[in-house]
C-alpha cells in the first residue's frame, strides 16, 4: 500500500492535544511530513518547550500512524524554530 499525505493528515487529526482538546493538525503543531515508503518523518513543535504532554503526544502519533495505516516506522523531530504560534484560522475559531 502506498501512503499518501492525506492519509497521514487524517490519522494525525485523530491525535488530540490533551491540554487544548483539539487535534494536533488543526492546531498547527505539524510543520512538515515526509513519507519514505512505509516510514513517516514528522517535524513538529509543542505549544511550549516545557510541554508536559510531549511524550504522550509522540506515542499517540506513532500509534495512530501504525495502527490506522500500517506505518512501519515513525520518526518525530521536535523543533521550536519557529516558536509555536496559534494559526490565524484557529484563533478566529476560538475567538482569541
Amino acid at each position: 500500500m502506498t501512503l499518501t499525505k492525506n492519509q497521514i493528515i487524517e490519522a494525525l487529526k485523530t491525535v488530540t492535544d490533551p491540554e487544548v482538546g483539539l487535534d494536533i493538525w488543526t492546531m498547527g503543531l505539524i510543520y512538515n511530513l515526509e513519507i519514505q515508503g512505509d516510514m513517516v518523518k514528522i517535524l513538529m513543535t509543542y505549544t511550549t518547550p516545557f510541554c508536559p504532554w510531549g511524550p504522550q503526544l509522540n506515542e499517540a502519533i506513532t500509534n495512530a500512524l501504525q495502527d490506522r495505516l500500517g506505518v512501519s516506522k515513525v520518526e518525530i523531530k521536535i523543533t521550536f524554530d519557529p516558536p509555536y504560534k496559534i494559526p490565524d484560522e484557529l484563533r478566529a475559531m476560538l475567538g482569541v
